[in-house]
């Protein structure tokens, strides 16, 4: 990676500079049918997911995170994790994400997603494995790593926020009290890492360390106030929206149940997964089920006398 000397200097980040276009021309392409057309407001979230995502991962923020400043690092990850996957989800007609998600590998990958437990581990591996002193360092030193680790913890924001998205097809039927207390989960064992940054003496990271002092902090401050911003935004956004789902799951409760409407889609997606596990167990074919040595009209006798 190029060598930095001042916060602000400007650097091309072309992999990105690449990607989103691209994702709007696939947009595009993929919503010109009449039945996989996206509302106005489905256009508006994508635009605003692609809009933060373009800020997150290129100058200055994403150049801030990788050499001078763990606060910019914290907020590069609290877009990619807590607002760009539900705008990006949100903003994809239902048709277009069955489409995505109907091969046969990544439908695998969701079922895994979509399962609370799973989708905990698999949040928590990415923040803390993604933080710790090496992997900064090396997303430091190497832009192609710092360009992974983006896509990493962009692709662990859609498995956070997976099994509460009712968008994707084939998604468990969660109640509402079960979706907001994964989401109270989800918020504390993932950042635990805040804490350790709240109470060090020293700074843990010597990739901010070695540079002169950003926007008058301390590598220790500047720590500090990253730690604190890790655990209160992440409880601000997923405990609020842990209530708006709990209050509206009590609201349908006392009127027509919790359970959200099955949808086609649903139906076709198991389908489509019992056909996938039929030819696994029958490679030669379903077996033939047993019957009668000859054929005989089904009813009881006396109906043909």
């Amino acid at each position: 990676m190029t060598a930095v000397s001042h916060p602000l200097d400007w650097h091309l980040h072309l992999f990105w500079l690449l990607a989103v276009p691209a994702i709007v021309v696939a947009y595009v392409w993929a919503t010109r049918s009449p039945e996989s057309r996206p509302q106005h407001h489905q256009e508006v979230l994508f635009g605003a997911g692609l809009v933060l995502l373009l800020g997150a991962v290129t100058w200055p923020l994403t150049d801030l995170a990788a050499h001078w400043s763990l606060i910019a690092l914290v907020v590069q990850r609290l877009l990619l994790t807590l607002a760009i996957p539900p705008l990006l989800v949100a903003g994809t007609p239902r048709a277009v994400l069955a489409k995505l998600t109907r091969p046969a590998p990544i439908d695998a990958l969701l079922r895994i997603a979509v399962q609370p437990v799973p989708a905990i581990i698999i949040v928590t591996v990415v923040a803390v494995g993604t933080l710790t002193v090496g992997a900064v360092k090396l997303a430091s030193d190497s832009e192609a790593a710092q360009v992974g680790f983006e896509i990493l913890v962009l692709g662990s924001g859609f498995v956070l926020w997976a099994p509460v998205l009712s968008e994707l097809p084939g998604a468990p039927r969660i109640s509402a009290l079960g979706r907001g207390g994964y989401l109270i989960v989800q918020s504390i064992v993932p950042s635990f890492l805040s804490i350790v940054w709240i109470f060090a003496k020293r700074s843990l990271y010597p990739t901010y360390s070695h540079h002169a002092r950003f926007v008058g902090m301390s590598p220790v401050l500047d720590q500090q106030l990253a730690g604190f911003l890790a655990k209160l935004s992440t409880i601000a956004v997923l405990w609020t929206v842990a209530f708006v789902i709990m209050s509206r799951g009590h609201v349908l409760a006392g009127s027509e149940g919790d359970a959200e409407p099955l949808l086609w889609s649903d139906v076709q997606r198991e389908i489509e997964r019992a056909e996938r596990r039929d030819r696994r167990d029958y490679p030669d074919g379903p077996p033939a089920v047993p019957g009668p040595d000859r054929d005989e009209p089904i009813g009881d006798e006396s109906d043909s006398a």
